[in-house]
């Protein structure tokens, strides 16, 4: 993997991954030509225990482009610049123009809850220079290659002092609240463990003290003496299912067999399984219904606080959201309120309607 760092006209860094070597040549366009002071502040939520993050600069984010205008395609009008350039890369890693958590968040209100300044980062990571390509289109070279990318995100980011946790995720589809269509993700770095997080290592660690052993490891290897009936894809290295324990209608997890902490710790014959994971996932969703599947794709890994974390296991969650006519139903009071899901489909059922579409990594 080549990458080439650039900074933009108004001070935010753009990282471009490629295959070949990339010309120091290429420019860093950007739609603001300006300076930018992003600020925002997190508060304490004494009831739940967690921090909630506030940045009103968000109010003036992009939202539903005119058709003609794409963001993330590479920029070839000077008089309307784009986020990236034209040239040879393959992915684009920039600052988000609109953060939720910035390095230079400062000076927090005084209120009658504790604050602190919404200290990390917030990145776009796009995907693929084609608009019209999805994450599950494009070839396992580049899944590999994203892999990496995000593997050298979590690293970078995970040193900063302000950051504790990185999480890559992507939304996909209207459904989930989307509105710019190009294949892209993003990573945040929070400077604390978020809570669902916090509360999948706590299980982990609980686990991995009593037993020496990772949870999600013997949970993978629970359902493969089950009958691997949940599976999607069995390879040497990695394995993507329908977890007996799905909350969702359609949920998936991709997790390695190993007990690797983060992206960073995959060998490279366990990146390569878990592209063809990835991948098969993709393509059996879109083709459940012959139409682009929506889902918020997630990862969960070690947090980068300084402490070892010898239970976290790497994996990928999706969730396909709940309102969709027809299909699912809504996360209503029991869901959002109180955190208990009420399942109205089987993972074993859901598991074998994926498992029936047919797909090709080719």
């Amino acid at each position: 993997m080549h990458l080439l760092r650039l900074t933009k006209p108004d001070g935010r860094a753009l990282i471009l991954y490629a295959r070949q070597p990339l010309s120091s040549n290429l420019d860093a366009p950007s739609p603001n030509p300006t300076p930018l002071n992003p600020n925002s502040h997190l508060r304490w939520h004494p009831l739940r225990g967690e921090w909630v993050a506030y940045a009103g600069q968000r109010q003036h984010r992009t939202f539903l482009p005119p058709p003609e205008y794409n963001p993330l395609a590479p920029s070839r009008d000077p008089d309307n610049p784009t986020e990236v350039p034209e040239g040879p890369w393959d992915v684009a890693v920039f600052e988000n123009l609109f953060p939720t958590l910035t390095p230079l968040a400062h000076d927090p209100p005084h209120t009658i809850v504790e604050t602190r300044p919404g200290k990390g980062a917030c990145e776009v990571v796009v995907f693929t220079q084609d608009a019209t390509a999805s994450l599950g289109a494009l070839p396992l070279w580049h899944l590999e290659l994203l892999l990496e990318v995000w593997a050298q995100r979590y690293e970078e980011l995970g040193a900063r002092d302000d950051v504790q946790y990185v999480f890559p995720f992507e939304n996909r589809g209207v459904e989930v609240g989307v509105t710019l269509h190009h294949p892209h993700g993003q990573i945040y770095a929070y400077p604390f463990v978020p809570p669902i997080a916090m509360r999948e290592l706590a299980g982990q660690r609980a686990y991995f003290d009593a037993h020496g052993r990772g949870l999600l490891e013997d949970h993978l290897r629970a359902e493969e003496r089950d009958g691997s009936q949940r599976f999607l894809y069995t390879g040497d290295h990695v394995i993507a299912l329908v977890p007996a324990c799905a909350r969702y209608p359609y949920e998936v997890w991709i997790a390695p067999r190993r007990g690797a902490p983060s992206l960073v710790d995959l060998t490279r014959d366990e990146r390569a399984d878990f592209a063809r994971a990835l991948k098969t996932v993709l393509l059996k969703y879109d083709g459940l219904w012959r139409r682009p599947f929506p889902y918020i794709m997630v990862f969960h890994q070690a947090p980068t606080d300084g402490q070892a974390h010898p239970e976290a296991h790497v994996h990928i969650e999706f969730y396909p959201p709940y309102r969709m006519p027809n299909r699912l139903k809504f996360l209503a009071g029991s869901e959002t309120g109180a955190g208990v899901f009420t399942a109205d489909t089987v993972p074993d059922d859901k598991a074998a309607e994926l498992r029936a579409v047919e797909v090709s990594l080719a």
